[in-house]
């Protein structure tokens, strides 16, 4: 078997038949760490130890007859912070590397576990998950698997690198502003944020919590749909988890979509003046216009005052996220990633009024937003209006204007987790060029439209997510 380009469900599914064990699948993906991951800078933190152990029990509970889970002996790892029992949850800073161990695992590692599969360790990401790119000061930058010399997206860099990379094949991220959707794009995998509160964040080191989501990233649909039935359900350690009940997404990827309401962005004044292609390069655009006429969307709809969600996105991440480390600014300013610091720093400054009108435009937006799903199931976004940034690249041109980069890579993914709707960001593999993504977006709770709009765009050949194999053959970074 060809460790490197299998899915998850192939893996298990072998795991589970006895023609491989799941102590040989791990050893093989530690190996594959071990001689790669200096290319790409993903993991932080590797846990042979536990994870050979844990893929023993695997393979005895199979001798004995016993069924060990739906991704029995898949390697996965995890956005640095998500707590691994045993170590210490980093979450990419200096700061936090002085915290004790973790003394639990938080609930979705536990409940990937449960379902058979092996944690291998912990990944880089911004620090606090403030960034989109993964340049950071302590650990390095992540480095996309498509080209060495560009970024990996962020906040969960080195989530989408290690699995666009054959790494692991898959891994869990959270999404503020668009840190699963990002780099998912960037590095040319799938990445989901679902509803906000449809899945346990309990022992996550929490960036913005009336914004965080958590999700996977992975190379197929089906691993996708997988991994978030695995981790629904309620838990009373997340305040904010729903007790609605789980909806199994698996069993309905399969099932027509004629039925499913699907539509692009467009503006009062046309297409061309839609926020949403406004300031997006060509080629991001042609991602979307091929999406489209694979599942032949002809419909288009409006989502109103998008610029000013994106606007009030910013300071009310900014104002909770700084609220958050104001004791470590005050007394360590020195110690946090400069980028990261400077951007605290003028979190804490912004005045209360302006957070609390955010929130107050927050509920109108919401409003109007769910008054265009009265009218459609499905809308179509570029996930990013362009493809991956050089590593330290700190400006770009759109539309003949020079603008940062870190903060405008979040231009089309602010709008839609500023109220928590659910998305998933598809790969678009580009001809002689680096890849980009789309979003898939829906109502909240409608989770299984989307992955069933997506497993009809990967049957169809629109959507893929093949491992990336020439940067093996580069010089170390």
């Amino acid at each position: 078997m060809n460790f490197d380009s299998a899915d998850a469900i192939t893996i298990s599914t072998a795991v589970r038949q006895g023609k491989v064990s799941a102590v040989e699948v791990t050893k093989a993906a530690l190996a594959r760490i071990a001689t790669q991951n200096h290319l790409f800078n993903c993991f932080t933190t590797i846990t042979a130890e536990t994870a050979l152990t844990d893929a023993a029990l695997i393979d005895k509970e199979i001798a004995q007859g016993n069924h060990p889970g739906v991704l029995a002996g898949v390697p996965f790892a995890v956005k640095n912070l998500f707590d691994i029992a045993g170590f210490t949850t980093l979450a990419g800073s200096k700061i936090n590397a002085e915290n004790p161990e973790a003394t639990q695992d938080a609930t979705a590692v536990a409940k990937l576990k449960q379902a058979g599969a092996i944690l291998l360790g912990a990944l880089n990401m911004d620090e606090y998950a403030y960034g989109f790119v993964t340049e950071n000061s302590h650990y390095g930058a992540t480095h996309n698997p498509h080209d060495l010399q560009r970024v990996a997206g962020g906040s969960s860099g080195g989530s989408a690198a290690a699995v666009a990379a054959g790494l692991v094949p898959l891994t869990l991220g959270s999404d503020t502003n668009g840190s699963i959707r990002v780099p998912a794009a960037l590095c040319g995998v799938f990445g989901f944020k679902p509803t906000y509160g449809r899945l346990s964040r309990a022992g996550v080191a929490l960036f913005s919590s009336s914004f965080d989501h958590i999700g996977p990233f992975a190379r197929s649909v089906q691993d996708i749909a997988t991994v978030f039935d695995v981790l629904q359900g309620e838990d009373d350690r997340d305040p904010i988890c729903t007790k609605r009940p789980p909806e199994l997404c698996l069993p309905q990827l399969k099932q027509d979509i004629s039925d499913i309401r699907i539509a692009l962005t467009k503006s009062a004044e046309g297409i061309a003046a839609d926020y949403f292609t406004k300031g997006a390069e060509p080629a991001a655009l042609a991602a979307v216009q091929k999406v489209a006429d694979a599942i032949e969307v002809t419909e288009y709809v409006i989502i109103p005052e998008a610029h000013r969600a994106r606007a009030a996105a910013f300071v009310i991440t900014a104002s909770e996220g700084a609220n958050l480390h104001l004791d470590k600014l005050r007394l360590r300013p020195e110690d946090f990633d400069p980028a990261t610091r400077d951007r605290f720093l003028a979190g804490a400054l912004i005045p209360s009024s302006w957070y609390l009108q955010a929130q107050r435009f927050r509920r109108w937006y919401r409003d109007r937003v769910r008054e265009v799903f009265q009218n459609v199931d499905v809308i179509i976004a570029p996930t990013t209006p362009i493809s991956a940034p050089l590593i330290g690249q700190q400006t770009m041109i759109l539309d003949g204007e020079e603008i940062l980069v870190r903060p405008h890579l979040g231009l089309f993914t602010q709008p839609l987790s500023f109220i928590g709707l659910p998305v998933l960001s598809v790969p678009i593999q580009c001809q002689n060029a680096l890849p980009l993504g789309v979003q898939l977006i829906a109502a909240p709770y409608n989770e299984a439209l989307i992955l069933r709009v997506a497993a009809a765009l990967e049957a169809k050949g629109v959507v893929s997510a093949p491992i990336i194999l020439n940067a093996l053959n580069s010089e170390a970074v």
